[in-house]
């Protein structure tokens, strides 16, 4: 089997299953010879921010000498993203020898009436692929939810990662953000540990204290006063840190070249994390920290890809990650000109995203991202011109970009693009000219 093959085989499975549930995924898994049993792990949820804290935790991990395999969803780079150890990307032929294996796995589970969904796939490949590498430890990111999410099989890890919770997917995990805080939850399991984000909406917090108490969990609450921001701008930011639980209490200085004042936020929550880590025995180092956050990488989440002019690229795609994206506007780029191009799933809360970004440009150019769910760049354009803010609609990517570009360039000023991963995900092929 080659790769495109084998993409192509895990392309064909339904997206969702015809019910909700872990059974099918664990009999996969443990066809293939339970290789989550050989592997420790760091498991991570949230609505926004879980993505630049498993960027965050597997740099440090790293940093501090253990083989840590990290597995995040969706991609932006291209396929193999979503399956890393030590920041390298899965082998092409070992992916399609990996699929070419499971697969005959899958093949008699559909006789047997029990599909196979394309992320239970993905997740099975992964764990693979960890195991035969031997990782010390396995970043995980959610992929839906928690409770019913596939990742959800492994038994207790090092540490559950709840970050900020918001409404996102309410037709799949519920209308407030107490019913998805439950969902979340269903990754802590007995006698863990749990750090929870230390900034969430009313409700949330005494779901998770109560599902940690009931699983005899120790519950770290990251404290977002423990970080003081020294300067933030487009190369990152500054910010001395104090907490009992790292550098023997003292007040530290750290760096992230992740930008915006809320990646500060998502830091403290990884450096929580690890206070949780190094509590359950792994060997952590201040300079493992400080040096792994300094060298964080993480694509496509307000990423500066040019300064000339100014061209950020980010994927927010909900109201908390449109709040995020608007402060770092207003620190970053208040005073300059500013052209978006925006582009957004029609499944999405377009509107509330669009009243938090929008008032903030002088112009919007809408296009439709590549995906079947994608809202069109004239409905698009239409919702963005009832906030008073002049649109238009454009049907090329390219041209888009390079209308936005330009125009960024006659007025000094920058431009923006945001709405969706999938659309980051073209946008940034196309400026930096990558395959």
């Amino acid at each position: 089997m080659t790769y495109n093959e084998a993409v192509e085989k895990i392309n064909s499975l339904l997206v969702f299953g015809s019910k909700p549930g872990l059974e099918r995924v664990r009999e996969l898994v443990d066809r293939a010879g339970k290789p989550d049993k050989k592997l420790r792990f760091v498991h991570i949820a949230g609505t926004n921010g879980k993505g630049s804290v498993c960027a965050y935790l597997s740099s440090i991990l790293r940093e501090a000498g253990y083989k840590t395999g990290l597995f995040i969803s969706p991609f932006v780079l291209e396929f193999r993203e979503r399956f890393q150890i030590n920041g390298e990307m899965i082998p092409e032929q070992t992916l399609a020898d990996i699929v070419e294996e499971l697969w005959e796995i899958v093949a008699a589970m559909k006789d047997e009436g029990k599909i196979i969904t394309e992320f239970e796939l993905v997740l099975a490949v992964a764990l693979k692929w960890f195991e035969k590498e031997r990782c010390d430890v396995v970043v995980l990111e959610t992929g839906l939810g928690g409770r019913f999410d596939a990742t959800n099989i492994i038994d207790t890890p090092l540490a559950s990662v709840i970050m900020s919770i918001s409404l996102d997917h309410t037709a799949i995990l519920g209308d407030t953000c107490e019913k998805i805080a439950f969902e979340k939850c269903g990754i802590i399991k007995p006698n863990g540990s749990t750090v929870l984000y230390g900034e969430q909406p009313e409700g949330v917090y005494e779901v998770v204290k109560k599902s940690a108490e009931e699983k005899s969990n120790r519950l770290y609450i990251a404290d977002i006063s423990s970080a003081k921001c020294i300067g933030s701008g487009l190369e990152g930011s500054v910010f001395r840190f104090k907490s009992d639980l790292l550098f023997d209490g003292r007040e530290t200085e750290l760096y992230t070249p992740l930008i915006g004042a809320h990646q500060i936020k998502n830091a403290v929550a990884a450096l929580y994390a690890v206070a949780a880590l190094k509590e359950r025995g792994l060997e952590i180092s201040d300079d493992a920290v400080m040096h792994g956050l300094a060298e964080t990488e993480f694509p496509a989440r307000a990423e500066l890809l040019k300064k000339q002019p100014v061209v950020l690229l980010d994927g927010a795609h909900n109201p908390g990650g449109a709040a995020a994206l608007s402060e770092l506007i207003k620190t970053c780029l208040d005073r300059k000109y500013k052209v978006a191009v925006a582009g957004m799933l029609a499944d999405k809360d377009v509107r509330t995203a669009l009243s938090l970004l929008v008032p903030m440009f002088d112009r919007v150019i809408a296009v439709s991202p590549d995906n079947p769910r994608a809202m069109s760049a004239e409905k698009l354009a239409e919702t963005v011109r009832s906030f008073g803010v002049p649109a238009e609609a454009e049907q090329d990517l390219e041209a888009a970009y390079k209308k936005a570009s330009a125009l960024a360039q006659e007025n000094h000023g920058a431009a923006v693009i945001f709405g969706s991963l999938y659309l980051a995900s073209d946008m940034r092929r196309i400026i930096l000219g990558k395959k």
